[in-house]
């Protein structure tokens, strides 16, 4: 057949499975896709990750190509474009859904395809060099860890194990498994080449397998896309490339970062020697990074963390915060009595200023107020003495707030967490704007309320508290010296998610470098006792 001939009939095929693709989204619910983790390859992307990969594979090598979570075939359209068939030696797809795989396997028939209808991660590996792969590509499934029952977990887990000795954590993504599991499908100094959600950058559950990509294989290159700019259309998900081969990487090997824009025109590039890759416990701020060859020139600060000045904990979980967490018409509207009531910040879209001040009863000064209803008398003593209360809480029951994961962790039911007010408090979640540089927010509370898990408390350490106590004025200082702290130093602790959201945990936000800020604006000139300095851990 005739190279045009040939390129003619697969772009037939390929405009068959893009209706073919199209008939498959509709059949199954959103829902459904993000349980499974199903989220079709686009076919410009495809192809960018194949033309990029043609530079990595050897020339005079055939091609063995594995492609474990094949879908319809977005990536074998784009094999097939840019590898002539006297380069590809065989090539095999493993598709789960029999929905989607008995569908695509009639579509590619003629074509040399080995489409088999199974879950890749209970197929056993080749035993023979010749018969693993040489070239592995895969957009495996982004299912959560949620929605995956124990006992497969378990097994996932064992395999994992038992493939390369790293045990991963049970809160991974499915597409974590995938890549370790396929450890035994690949050929020595095989290519292997993953588009994957960028959250394992960030997260705990991922340095297992930023272990793997620093250790078992030599790895070549990492895009990462902006958040702002989502890949799928049906799914909320930053996402990465990564290319690796299967070979130990050697003590000078370099790995290629890059950031933004399209795969072959990204936006930002850096070279990072892998030694300076394992030492780093979070990747994603890497893509803030414009061009650099020096490694060296990438490093934490050793100076002091938050964690120096400040203890951090979540902000309180209701469990049900309709029920618990209501509004001064409500209050009145079932008779509450006030003193189960604790005033409560709203959620910080509300807060039109990042300074909340307080009437003389400590009460926040809002255009909406909120309260808490917290009560840890038992069920008898609410039934005698506080009749409405009583009444409020068999309501509850009657709708199933008490039979709710927490409030069943909870004795009794209705009760709270304990969290003090803070003087200081960071919102948990946000994105970058013109209007906000800044994904997070420092507020400063005057308040006596408390705090829901919308935001991070910040509570001082006695030392500052006493500080504070000795000079209010300080207060002020402190929180200039919090919203001193740079987006580049924030985001480096935080995770991002797709459409750009950031999120940042407690002992994330612990961890942020804050230099030498709080010593120069809280003044060691201020008198600073040498016992205050221990207990502050000035870093200098």
């Amino acid at each position: 057949m005739s190279v045009d001939k040939r390129l003619a009939k697969i772009h037939r095929i390929e405009s068959e499975r893009l209706k073919l693709q199209a008939r498959l989204n509709i059949k199954k619910s959103q829902e459904e896709r993000n349980i499974l983790g199903q989220f079709a390859t686009p076919p410009k992307l495809a192809m960018d990750i194949m033309e990029v990969s043609k530079g990595l594979i050897r020339p005079s090598e055939g091609i063995r190509f594995l492609d474990p979570a094949f879908g319809s075939g977005a990536f074998y359209f784009s094999l097939l474009k840019c590898f002539s068939d006297s380069h590809l030696d065989w090539a095999r797809g493993y598709e789960i859904d029999p929905h989607c795989g008995n569908e695509t396997a009639k579509l590619w028939n003629n074509t040399g395809l080995d489409l088999r209808i199974a879950d890749f991660t209970k197929s056993n590996p080749p035993s023979i060099e010749q018969d693993r792969a040489n070239f592995l590509i895969c957009n495996p499934p982004y299912s959560r860890h949620h929605h995956l029952v124990s006992d497969e977990k378990l097994r996932l887990q064992r395999l994992t194990n038992q493939m390369t000795g790293i045990k991963i954590s049970q809160l991974s993504g499915l597409y974590c498994y995938f890549m370790l599991i396929s450890h035994g499908w690949l050929a020595d100094d095989g290519l292997a080449c993953w588009l994957v959600p960028s959250e394992f950058m960030d997260v705990n559950y991922g340095q297992q397998l930023k272990k793997y990509l620093t250790t078992h294989v030599t790895l070549r290159r990492i895009h990462r896309f902006s958040p702002k700019e989502l890949q799928f259309g049906d799914a909320l998900v930053s996402s990465s490339v990564i290319w690796f081969q299967k070979s130990k990487p050697s003590t000078n090997c370099e790995v290629e970062f890059t950031y933004g824009g399209t795969i072959r025109k990204p936006k930002k590039h850096c070279i990072l020697s892998i030694n300076s890759l394992r030492n780093m416990r979070k990747w994603n701020h890497l893509s803030t990074v414009v061009r650099i060859s020096n490694t060296n020139t990438i490093s934490k600060s050793e100076g002091p963390k938050l964690s120096d000045f400040f203890h951090v904990r979540r902000g309180l979980v209701t469990g049900a915060n309709k029920f618990f967490i209501l509004s001064p018409a409500q209050i009145s509207e079932y008779n509450l009595p006030t003193e189960f009531l604790t005033p409560i910040l709203p959620s910080p879209r509300y807060l039109s200023s990042n300074e909340i001040q307080s009437d003389d009863a400590k009460n926040p000064i809002l255009k909406q107020s909120l309260f808490l209803l917290n009560c840890s008398l038992p069920e008898h003593i609410i039934r005698c003495n506080y009749p409405s209360l009583w009444e409020y809480l068999q309501w509850g029951t009657q709708i199933g707030i008490h039979e709710r994961y927490l409030c069943q962790h909870r004795s009794p039911w209705y009760s709270q967490e304990k969290r003090e007010p803070s003087l200081f408090l960071c919102t948990y979640m946000g994105r970058e704007s013109v209007k906000n540089p800044k994904p997070f927010r420092f507020i400063l509370n005057h308040s006596k309320a408390v705090a829901a898990n919308g935001y991070l408390m910040l509570y001082p350490t006695p030392c500052l508290e006493e500080t504070f106590r000795t000079d209010p004025e300080l207060i002020h200082t402190a929180w200039e010296a919090l919203n001193a702290i740079t987006s580049l130093d924030l985001v480096s602790e935080a995770r991002v998610y797709g459409d750009g959201l950031y999120k940042i945990e407690p002992k994330e936000l612990a961890n942020v470098s804050v230099g030498n800020l709080f010593s120069t604006l809280l003044g060691l000139e201020r008198g600073f006792t040498a016992q205050q300095m221990k207990l502050l851990e000035i870093k200098e």
